[in-house]
């Protein structure tokens, strides 16, 4: 195999594990919220929140480090790319936000509604079935 085919490999392997976070720690805070003051559930529910916000940002940057090496080294390009860049920062953004909210439970401060943490669980969903469509398709 070649060194693009391997750095490439390992960019999507991290950005899948990047995503699995993503998408759970919303469900997360979901399911504090729907706990209650439940003790042991809710600091199962932030312990297991704190580990994947972890568990996430190191994927994140592992991604980003291949992703920046695919750019640079095999010079991989095109508007594509800067949508996708876009997408993905938004990604980013929402992955903080919901870190910070479980920071914040921690912290003794209320979650926003199930229905409102309802729809933020989706947003990941949308922008990354955008961001396959750039990839694979690469229309402009």
């Amino acid at each position: 195999m070649h060194a693009y085919e391997i750095t490439k490999t390992f960019h999507l392997l991290f950005v899948m594990a990047w995503m699995a976070s993503a998408f759970y720690l919303p469900r997360i805070l979901i399911n504090l919220v729907e706990a209650g003051d439940v003790p042991s559930v809710r600091e199962r529910l932030l312990l297991m929140g704190r580990r994947l916000y972890r568990f996430g940002h190191v994927m994140f940057g592992l991604a980003f480090a291949a992703g920046v090496t695919l750019w640079l080294v095999f010079h991989v390009q095109g508007g594509w790319l800067h949508a996708k860049l876009l997408l993905v920062a938004l990604l980013l953004a929402h992955f903080i936000m919901a870190g910070r909210w479980l920071k914040g439970v921690a912290a003794g401060r209320p979650l926003p509604s199930t229905r409102t943490l309802r729809w933020f669980n989706e947003v990941p969903v949308l922008l990354v079935l955008v961001v396959l469509y750039l990839v694979i398709a690469k229309p402009f």
